[in-house]
Formats: structure tokens, C-alpha cells, sequence
């Protein structure tokens, strides 16, 4: 279909066109769009909720829309459950059907929008987990041969809200199916202090029976029900108001770099990681440089969440850059650090 417009197609709501677009709720699908000569020659975009991608303008090319469905558990064995879902299922949906099925460790991802497929793209992460921690395996669909090939971790080179398919495969593959590993010993993972309130005030409801005495813990479903709440307090619904969720990365620095700004910055927060860099949280730093709130038009910082930048209504891509590229200029020269941008800018 040419012309095709992709506003309902990225969560910055950003009113965009396609030259062609096609979608793919079958793979076969796939094979006979990437071979169609209208298209030969032409850039291609992949896309499943649009949450992890910010388009500054029409897009020239063909933008493959992935609608493939299913989730199944593959098999399990004494220590874990292998559950498979399609590229194009929705994330959260997919999250509590997990849960629904007794099988947790997914449960501090919730409520992250986007697909299934998108989730090791990004490298999804929050509240104390990272989706390469339960992946296990994905399928893909090599575009230049039409070929399936199963990739590892090892293989999707996984790192801080990156992976292979951000950089050099990003126009090579299109991921049609991810497989899951969650562990049968399963253990909470709350210690994030948002999550820590909610469960607290939730109370002893929110914990598993244990014996009198014993400590008690948070169960699965608790920990996704705090994290949803947690979730709709401090960010906006992309139904409501456009944005992409976090736009910028939380840095690292070495460890001398941090100790100079500590001595500057008293209050920073910040993470220590376990090579002994530290992770700073990059919406402290948006904030105490006046950003949270502050608006460029009709591009702006959520005034609840300076990591998020939103479209109040009729913003461009290009608008949204020119926020994101002052707010990174004014957070380096106060701070001396570089803030890397979460979504991909095409």
C-alpha cells in the first residue's frame, strides 16, 4: 500500500507516511513483501508497537508491519519452563498470560509497551531485570535469503538497552518468534525503592503465605501489580499523550569519573555495577538541570518524568530531536556526561 500512514503505528503518535507498508500476520507474508519489485532497492523498517523507534519524517521505503500471533509453552524441564511467543504479540499481554499460567519471572517487565519482538531489540529493561536474563532463544527471518535461523544470546549480543538487531541488523533480520526461559525457582527481585513503597503499602496481602515468623516475600503477581501501579503513576498512557517511555539510557561512568562528580554532586544517584562502574540515573540529572516540565514547542519533558519526553498534540520527530539534543547539551555541560538516546531516531 503506498502512502500508508503510520501515525497509529509509533506511540510518539507522530502524523508520518510510509511509501509502502505492509503487514505481516504470516511469514510467507514477509517473503512476498521484501521481493516485490516496487520495492527492490528501497530502505526497510521494521515495526511492532513503534515504542522504540522515533520517526523524523516520512519514511521512503517499505516498513514491514509485524502482526504475527501465538504463545505456547515449547517445553520445561525440573529447573525452568521454555515459553514461545510470536514477534507481534503485545508485551504486557504476553506478561500476564505468563502469570495466568503459573509461571513467573517476567512480572518486573510489565506494562513496558511495545511487542513481543521488540523486547530483545531494545533489550528491555526495569525495576532490577533485563529481558536477556529469561531469553533463551528467537527466531528470526533473514530478509536477503528468506532463511529461518534460531540465534542465542550470544549470538543477539545483548547489552544495555542494545543488541545486534539495534546496529548492523537492524534492516537484516525481522524477529518472528522469542523463546523464554523461567525459572521453577523462582525468587523476587523489589528492591528498587518505588517498587519497595508500593508492595509496603500494599501490605501483608501482597506477600506469600510463609510460615509464622519466617520473612516475608512479595509473590509474582504482586510484584506485576505494583509495577503497573508504579508504571501509570509516573508515566503517561502513548494513547493519551505520545511519548516512547524512557528516551534516554541511564549512563555509566568509570569509577574516577564518578568519584570527580560526587565530590561536585553530593546528592547524585547513582548504581554501582558489578565490573565497579557506576550507573547514574539519567532523569536526576534532566531534572536538576531544569528540564522536568519544560517544554519546545509542542515537544516537552513529562512534568512527573523527566526521562520521558511526550508530543502534547501536532509535534514532529524533528521537533522532539531538538528538545532531546538541548536537553543532552545542558545535562553535558553541567555534568560532563553524555546522554545516549533509548529509541532509534531515523
Amino acid at each position: 500500500m503506498a502512502g500508508y500512514p503510520l501515525k497509529v503505528h509509533n506511540t510518539f503518535g507522530f502524523d508520518v507516511r510510509a511509501q509502502f507498508a505492509c503487514r505481516i500476520e504470516r511469514e510467507e507474508q514477509l517473503l512476498a513483501a521484501v521481493r516485490d519489485p516496487r520495492v527492490e532497492g528501497l530502505p526497510r523498517l521494521v515495526l511492532g508497537g513503534g515504542s522504540n523507534v522515533m520517526l523524523t519524517g516520512d519514511f521512503a521505503g517499505l516498513v514491514l508491519l509485524v502482526a504475527l500471533r501465538g504463545r505456547r509453552v515449547v517445553r520445561e524441564d525440573q529447573d525452568a519452563w521454555y515459553v514461545e511467543a510470536a514477534g507481534g504479540e503485545p508485551w504486557h499481554e504476553f506478561v500476564a498470560w505468563t502469570l495466568a499460567q503459573g509461571m513467573p519471572g517476567l512480572e518486573n517487565l510489565a506494562l513496558i509497551p511495545g511487542t513481543v519482538g521488540a523486547a530483545p531489540i531494545q533489550n528491555i529493561g526495569a525495576y532490577g531485570l533485563e529481558m536477556c536474563e529469561r531469553f533463551a532463544s528467537l527466531r528470526a527471518i533473514e530478509l536477503v535469503t528468506g532463511e529461518a535461523v534460531e540465534l542465542d544470546g550470544d549470538a543477539c549480543r545483548f547489552g544495555y538497552r542494545d543488541s545486534l538487531f539495534k546496529r548492523e541488523g537492524r534492516e537484516r533480520f525481522v524477529i518472528a518468534s522469542v523463546t523464554f526461559r523461567l525459572p521453577k525457582a523462582w525468587q523476587p527481585r523489589a528492591g528498587y525503592a518505588d517498587l519497595a513503597r508500593e508492595l509496603a503499602a500494599r501490605g501483608p496481602a501482597a506477600s506469600a503465605g510463609q510460615a509464622e515468623g519466617a520473612a516475608t516475600q512479595p509473590t509474582a503477581q504482586a510484584i506485576f501489580d505494583a509495577v503497573v501501579a508504579v508504571r501509570r503513576a509516573k508515566l503517561p498512557d502513548p494513547l493519551e499523550l505520545g511519548n516512547a517511555g524512557s528516551f534516554f539510557k541511564n549512563p555509566v561512568i568509570d569509577a574516577a569519573q564518578f568519584e570527580a562528580l560526587k565530590r561536585r554532586e553530593p546528592e547524585v544517584v547513582s548504581y554501582v555495577q558489578a565490573d565497579g562502574r557506576v550507573k547514574l540515573a539519567a532523569g536526576w540529572l534532566i531534572d536538576r538541570c531544569g528540564w522536568k516540565g519544560r517544554a519546545m514547542g509542542a515537544a516537552a519533558v513529562h512534568e512527573r518524568q523527566a526521562l520521558v519526553l511526550v508530543n502534547r498534540g501536532g509535534a514532529s520527530g524533528t521537533e522532539v530531536l531538538a528538545l532531546a539534543r538541548a536537553i543532552q547539551h545542558d545535562v553535558f555541560e553541567r555534568f560532563g556526561v553524555e546522554l545516549e538516546a533509548e529509541p532509534v531516531c531515523l
